[in-house]
């Protein structure tokens, strides 16, 4: 079988979950703290939102922590996701939201409420 992210991910938290995996601004996360964030993130998708393996979810989020662990959840889960580049609005906003086919965004707090989407 093929062997995906997600496994080398996996494979890492398991041999070294103290190890630092990511560093943003001054905070470091370990490959434990992304699985845990991962995980309660996938609980809340499919639990509180519904969300089901092979549904698409457009990512319309910065580039920071959380579009790490969005991600694995959303793998985690058998969920493909739609990067959507943060920076976009407008008709290619729209055009990429309708290509993507999407059944949920998932967008920061700071584009809740943007005009020309």
């Amino acid at each position: 079988p093929a062997v995906t992210l997600l496994d080398v991910f996996q494979q890492h938290v398991r041999r070294r979950p103290h190890q630092p995996l990511l560093r943003f601004q001054d905070e470091i996360y370990t490959f434990e703290d992304m699985d845990r964030r991962s995980n309660r993130a996938a609980w809340a998708l499919a639990q509180r939102l519904g969300l089901q393996s092979g549904r698409t979810v457009a990512v319309f989020l910065p580039n920071e922590p959380a579009y790490l662990w969005t991600w694995l959840a959303l793998a985690k889960l058998g969920c493909p996701m739609a990067c959507l580049n943060c920076n976009v609005r407008g008709r290619a906003l729209r055009h990429a939201l309708e290509a993507a086919q999407a059944t949920l965004v998932l967008a920061s707090p700071g584009e809740r409420g943007q005009q020309g989407v």
